[in-house]
């Protein structure tokens, strides 16, 4: 009996061993199938208004790639906020769009792949200029964006080509603001704000940073073609009314002026050209007027690229998908659905032969636009310069102390923030 007991005993742990050894098999055979799946599987993270273009592309992908494409939906700065967090998580995605302002910090942490090609011929040093961080490349550029000229047609016949024609339609009195005397709304421009106003001075010989947008100690913001600038803003200070000192509401102040048909012409982004159409009003369209002195507004450049991610499980997969999805036929796809302009010269050529007036007129536009600078250190200049043009044109300081004052709490926040590091 007892013999017996021995031999079912040593029966039953070899069949214990046949199973554990056909259930380790079997793990890692799905082990092997998941990991085969995950590296086959690529994340695109994009705004919610932006996935059915990447649904219309991705099919072609998949086939040539043998892969499978994830969409999430978020918006783009959440994001690009969520990445230095959510990558050493294993939750970041593999690819996604990206500011251009925000690729340099991304890089520059160690959150962004470099992108080691770029084709010349889809893309001049200016655009490559927008995804480049330590004279390394880190995205493909997909949409450029910049400020353009708004026109009422019906208040004024053509676009003006020049501020000496705007000075002249500012002393038609059919443009005088009602409820304040000697205040004229022909012209309005939101100039608190620096991104506005960054045009303005930058037409007159100011600039961010030296070398490009590079050199944190050379910032130009306080010398002579600057503070032109804001000179310049002042005589126009003079002319609106006080509303337009208002940073918070200056932006909605212009925008009714415009919509009511009391305002001939603004300076504003392609964004708003919605609320124009829907407003009922026949706008025009077109690159901003030229400075005195016959000096180009020089806006910043900015928009968005297709960046990966260094935290993507397949780094080649995802380098692909930005050389797929930043190519002449889909982003001049993207265009066709957003009306956003390529950053791809070929599409962008593409999109200009459409006679499209908002195309070409931020097309045009773009030419005389600088590239917003990519280092991190831009965060520090965005904060710099809040009070800068209002505190010159309220005359609360002269623009060169306001200048000057703007410039040395940038130097002073790079300073304390960055050369410690």
């Amino acid at each position: 009996m007892k013999k017996k007991l021995t031999v079912f005993a040593s029966l039953l742990l070899i069949f214990t061993l046949v199973l554990a050894g056909c259930s380790s098999s079997s793990s890692k055979k799905e082990e092997k199938k998941s990991s085969d799946s995950d590296s086959n599987t690529l994340t695109v993270s994009v705004e919610e208004t932006y996935k059915p273009y990447v649904e219309s592309i991705k099919a072609q992908f998949e086939k040539d790639n043998d892969a499978k494409i994830k969409i999430v939906t978020k918006p783009m700065f959440d994001q690009l906020e969520a990445i230095p967090l959510d990558g050493p998580a294993g939750k970041a995605p593999d690819v996604t769009m990206a500011a251009y302002d925000r690729v340099g910090g991304l890089a520059q942490q160690g959150h962004l792949a470099e992108v080691t090609e770029l084709a010349a011929a889809d893309f001049s040093d200016k655009e490559k200029n927008l995804v480049t961080s330590e004279k390394k490349q880190f995205g493909v550029p997909f949409v450029i964006e910049t400020l353009v000229m708004y026109y009422n047609k019906d208040l004024i016949a053509k676009a003006p080509t020049t501020f000496t024609e705007l000075e002249k339609l500012a002393t038609d009195t059919k443009f005088d603001f009602a409820s304040e005397d000697g205040k004229n709304t022909a012209f309005l421009a939101k100039w608190t704000d620096f991104y506005y106003s960054y045009g303005l001075l930058a037409g007159n010989g100011g600039y961010v940073f030296g070398e490009d947008g590079t050199d944190v100690k050379d910032i130009g913001l306080n010398n002579d073609g600057a503070v032109a600038g804001v000179e310049y803003a002042k005589e126009w200070y003079k002319k609106w009314p006080k509303g337009m000192l208002d940073n918070k509401s200056a932006g909605d102040f212009v925008t009714k002026e415009f919509t009511e048909g009391k305002t001939a012409v603004v300076i504003d982004g392609p964004w708003q050209a919605a609320t124009y159409k829907k407003a009922d009003i026949d706008y025009g369209v077109a690159a901003i007027a030229k400075l005195p002195g016959d000096k180009a507004y020089s806006p910043f450049a900015g928009g968005k690229a297709w960046v990966a991610t260094s935290y993507a499980k397949n780094a080649d997969l995802a380098q692909k998908w930005l050389a797929y999805a930043g190519n002449a036929d889909n982003a001049f796809t993207f265009y066709e659905d957003t009306n956003e302009i390529p950053a791809n010269e070929t599409a962008r050529a593409k999109a200009a032969a459409t006679d499209d007036a908002l195309t070409n007129a931020v097309i045009d536009q773009f030419k005389s636009a600088t590239p917003t600078p990519t280092i991190p250190e831009m965060s520090e200049v965005w904060t710099g310069v809040e009070n800068l043009m209002f505190d010159a044109v309220s005359d609360k300081k002269e623009a060169q102390a306001s200048a000057d004052d703007a410039v040395k709490v940038i130097e002073t926040n790079i300073s304390e923030k960055y050369d410690s590091k």
